[in-house]
């Protein structure tokens, strides 16, 4: 009876078939290669192909080679290397996110991230495309495996604790679902012994096994249901600043408490003028102060920012720490500011009956709301009031005689200030400005800081009254610093991606909004979009229209260039009006400064302003993704005790898995997946944007109201399960008008 062969480990490979001449192989054929192509090349007999895949894993391994999607394997060293920042998704695959803006973002699938993390600054190999070709043409992503890691994304790790090991060793798991791998954390350096389910802070070590890593705890957060740890959590997920180093903190005690009156020298006095800052109930730093007059058959805004720049000089340590920090981070219990709350609820706050400085717009506005002059001033102000916005709802919309009477000498200027800020939202909206509309999430809590409840946001006209003043601000100064050759920090936002809008306009071509759509392979302006989504205003179209018209738009960025904001139709537009929260707008100040020759320091070179831009735009989604996630969470935690709960909702998106359902009783979301409904196979339609059934032709499509249970919740995996109790008939067509 024949012996049956031992498999021979890649250190004792047959000849012709270790490290070294597979390299070769691959050199002489310069260009990746499959595994049969290898045995041929190498001169193997088939039955050798498992010790060939055991050098193959080894060389993998070893950061050698690469696999790309396709299935060949490629020289590492004749891939392009691209430094960037890796992103996984939720679906466990990752792209990296290139350095240089200019190349696309590189698709990383499983099994090839190496030992890298989400977050962290890698080394990718890009892998050619068969046929030798670089891989940044236009179709797919290119593809790519990580090689080496340049920098921790996160250098401290929050996990939970799920079980000692024993004495002063726990094993726990990152809370961030998309780190697949466990934590070995040794506590000894903690105070007290955690329980099962603490979050705790841990420095991540060495990498003990596959999916198995060291980490040294460095504080216990205390209990995961807990919405003060769970923010805490966050902001350290994503790196959000917290403590300010003390040398920034000295530089800011260092700082007046008040402005005194050598600061006024130079200064237009506008202390008199009735000025008055309107903000939410909550607020603690006001940027912002308008009044508004009657001049002729017009009007005068005047629009007063806090003088940040008067107090933080460029490459100071508050400066350089307010960049770093690129904007303020706002979660529902708490701040961190982009300066110490010295400056940004002291100093630099226009709060009432002081004086303050600030930087001054002055704009003249006709009858039907065209600028007729623009002015400039550093000022001296002092607010007479400050308001909140439902202040002003109750005394303008509700006419409330007890809060009319209470706002006094304070209410006539309101009320100009809502005829111009009517008549400016008239001029936006016929110029194709967007205005979406959708609803922002508030948590509220009760007295032991637990979430009572997820609510949308109350909104006014008093909101639109300050966000119209704002803009024609921002406009202004932003016209100012181009007309003048200066450099500015825009805030600019792209068309909507092209191919995006052809699949909405394609799939809307089907429905009773054809006659509204522009001409196939027409250039799309913003008023196309606004002639779309109103023609949908009522119908049951209403919803599908506004939402992938949304899912089709850019993200607005900062840059030097100038090239207008297709969202709000401005040709010329930059953000002026709060730089105690956004180091964007104290670039323009400083700008500004110079503009009117009030400030000789030297502003930014271009490929200086063009760093700053990147920075803080990735600084700001930052913010924006953390904000997403302490939401999320905040919700799972209030939805806990409510699973097996009724509620009822409307599609809000679909994949090939499942569609999400947006809830009506409570402002949250939650999937419905395919693998839970029996009734009949499934398949998402991309073309047609529905999900169908095989044999009963049920579909489910964005905008189709639902009836669903609250079937699990999980902080873990960050997921709400929800289970379809019954369909209402499919989605109805538009009413005709």
């Amino acid at each position: 009876m024949a012996r049956k062969r031992k498999p021979q480990k890649a250190d004792s490979a047959p000849s012709g078939l270790d490290q070294a001449s597979v390299l070769r192989a691959f050199r002489e054929a310069r260009q990746p290669l499959r595994t049969t192509e290898l045995l041929r090349r190498l001169d193997l007999r088939k039955d050798l192909k498992r010790d060939l895949k055991a050098v193959l894993a080894a060389l993998l391994e070893a950061g050698r080679i690469i696999r790309t999607r396709g299935g060949a394997y490629g020289l590492t060293e004749s891939m392009s290397l691209v430094k960037g920042r890796l992103q996984v998704q939720r679906s466990g695959v990752g792209f990296v996110i290139p350095e240089d803006q200019r190349r696309k973002d590189i698709f990383v699938p499983r099994g090839s991230f190496g030992d890298a993390w989400h977050g962290d600054e890698v080394m990718v190999a890009v892998a050619p495309p068969r046929g030798g070709r670089d891989g940044q043409g236009r179709g797919k992503s290119p593809e790519g495996r990580i090689v080496r890691v340049l920098s921790r994304g996160l250098k401290t790790l929050p996990v939970r604790v799920e079980r000692r090991l024993g004495p002063d060793l726990y094993l726990a798991f990152p809370t961030d679902p998309r780190l697949h791998f466990n934590v070995m954390a040794d506590t000894k350096p903690l105070a007290e012994e955690p329980e099962r389910g603490d979050i705790v802070h841990v420095l991540p070590g060495d990498k003990l096994d596959a999916g198995l890593w060291a980490g040294a705890a460095a504080e216990n957060l205390g209990a995961e249901n807990d919405p003060k740890v769970q923010e805490s959590l966050v902001k350290t997920a994503h790196g959000v600043p917290r403590k300010f180093p003390r040398r920034v903190l000295d530089e800011a005690r260092a700082l007046p408490g008040d402005p005194g009156p050598e600061d006024f020298e130079g200064r237009k006095d506008l202390r008199g003028l009735g000025l008055v800052t309107i903000d939410g109930a909550k607020a603690r730093d006001f940027d912002d102060a308008v009044h508004v007059r009657r001049e002729g058959d017009g009007w005068r805004l005047t629009v007063a920012i806090a003088d940040v720049s008067h107090y933080v000089a460029p490459g100071s340590h508050l400066d350089r720490e307010a960049f770093e920090r690129g904007n303020s981070y706002y979660f529902p219990q708490s701040v961190e500011p982009m300066f110490p709350e010295a400056l940004s609820n002291g100093l630099c706050s226009l709060n009432p009956d002081v004086p303050r400085l600030a930087m001054v717009a002055e704009i003249g506005f006709t009858a039907d709301g065209q600028p007729r002059d623009e002015r400039f001033h550093a000022a001296v102000i002092k607010s007479h009031a400050r308001l909140t916005y439902m202040q002003v709802h109750r005394a303008l919309d509700e006419k409330d005689p007890a809060e009319r009477q209470a706002l006094g000498e304070v209410l006539p200027m309101l009320e100009e200030a809502e005829r111009l800020a009517r008549v400016l939202h008239r001029v936006r909206t016929a110029r194709g400005s967007l205005d979406f509309d959708l609803p922002e999430p508030e948590i509220l809590f009760n007295m032991l800081g637990e979430t009572a409840d997820i609510r949308p946001r109350p909104r006014t006209f008093a909101h639109q009254l300050i966000e119209e003043f704002m803009i024609a601000a921002n406009e202004a100064v932003a016209r100012l610093l181009t007309a003048r050759g200066l450099p500015c920090m825009y805030r600019i936002h792209p068309a909507p991606d092209a191919d995006k809008l052809r699949a909405v306009f394609k799939l809307l071509s089907r429905t009773e909004l054809a006659p509204r759509l522009p001409a196939p392979g027409a250039a799309v302006a913003p008023t196309d979009l606004q002639t779309l989504l109103a023609a949908a205003q009522g119908t049951d179209l209403e919803f599908l229209a506004g939402r992938l018209v949304l899912r089709s738009m850019m993200q607005a960025v900062y840059s030097p260039q100038h090239t207008g904001h297709f969202g709000l139709a401005s040709e010329c537009y930059c953000h002026f009006t709060s730089p105690i929260r956004r180091y964007a707008d104290l670039v323009v100040h400083r700008a500004l400064k110079a503009a009117l020759g009030a400030d000789r320091e030297p502003l930014p070179r271009p490929a200086t302003m063009k760093k700053i831009a990147d920075h803080i735009s990735a600084r700001e989604r930052v913010a924006a993704d953390a904000e997403r996630e302490i939401l999320k969470r905040l919700t799972i935690l209030f939805l806990e005790d409510k699973v097996g709960e009724t509620f009822t909702g409307i599609v809000n998106g679909l994949s090939d898995y499942g569609f999400w359902v947006e809830l009506n009783e409570v402002m949250a979301e939650g999937m419905v997946r395919l693998s839970t409904l029996s009734d009949d196979y499934y398949h998402y339609l991309t073309d047609r944007q529905e999900i169908l059934g095989e044999r009963t032709g049920k579909r489910f499509a964005l905008g189709q109201k639902l009836r669903v249970r609250l079937g699990g919740v999980s902080l873990a995996r960050l997921e709400v399960d929800l289970e379809l109790l019954d369909q209402e008939a499919p989605r109805p067509r538009a009413r005709k008008r």
